[in-house]
């Protein structure tokens, strides 16, 4: 009796062992099924380093002072973004005009663009855009004294006014195709033209209710008289180059939590003290 038990004493350590050598075998193999950390989100990690490109032209959303440090409601979003890859920051300058050709240069000039960039089916079609965090419609800026005399745009599409743009993006798109009588000034710096419209070097500045609010706050002699009423609308995301669907992911990940967590909010408390 003695002599089948340790029989099967022995017949069941060799089962266990077996049973443990094809686990092993098991779990070795499904370690090489799992992918190795890759994608644009590992390159940034290795990298250590975030690279964001931005117009620094655009308050308050993107704005690069002389000294060359970026403020805005986009570079707090970009400095989120990096926080929760683990990486430090480094904005690089873009511009409207050349915007679209800079996200998909080869090789690449940074990993992302941010800062009052608006969603289309457009750049839809050649590049990524992540999910919208911020509404954003065109409107005008005028000069105080203006206010009523502006208050369509009818009123705007006239001979006798001067409206003035940036080149290159959306405000002198929407500018030529819907205000063919109006005289058009394009002028290359768009951080300047508010101030140029209230010393009366244009009559009325193409911007959008998410840029007007700030000049208004800072500059009584002008007014943003169609806040209310802007004329498209839309919403503002991030642009990157197609084939980056994991830092895509990624973006609107942070995006969700922005808005989850309060910091959305906290963020346009900030910057969007008025509306009108």
């Amino acid at each position: 009796m003695r002599e089948e038990i340790k029989r099967s004493f022995r017949l069941l350590s060799v089962i266990i062992f077996l049973c443990c050598c094809t686990s092993l075998e098991a779990c070795s193999n499904a370690d090489k099924d799992i992918p190795q950390d890759s994608g644009k989100v590992a390159e940034i990690k290795g990298r250590g380093l975030l690279l964001v490109g931005t117009t620094g032209d655009y308050r308050p959303l993107t704005f690069c002072e002389p000294d060359g440090t970026y403020w805005g409601f986009g570079i707090e979003m970009a400095k989120e973004i990096a926080e929760q890859l683990g990486v430090n920051i480094e904005f690089v300058k873009t511009s409207w005009p050349t915007l679209s050709a800079d996200v998909q240069a080869v090789p690449q000039l940074f990993d992302l663009a941010i800062g009052g960039i608006t969603i289309t089916d457009e750049r839809r079609e050649t590049m990524l855009m992540s999910e919208g965090y911020l509404e954003n419609g065109k409107t005008i800026l005028c000069r105080t004294t203006d206010t009523q005399r502006f208050q369509s745009l009818k009123d705007i599409d006239e001979p006798n006014v001067r409206v003035m743009v940036n080149p290159g993006g959306l405000n002198e798109k929407f500018a030529r195709e819907n205000l063919t009588h109006a005289t058009i000034i394009v002028h290359q710096k768009n951080e300047e033209i508010p101030s140029l419209v209230a010393v009366g070097e244009a009559d009325v500045m193409i911007t959008e209710i998410t840029e007007a609010p700030y000049y208004v706050q800072t500059d009584l002699r002008l007014a943003a008289p169609l806040m209310d009423k802007p004329f498209t609308h839309g919403e503002i995301g991030v642009l990157m180059q197609k084939g980056q669907e994991d830092l895509l992911e990624f973006v609107n990940r942070v995006i969700r939590e922005m808005k989850a967590n309060g910091k959305f909010r906290q963020l346009k408390e900030k910057y969007f003290k008025i509306q009108k």
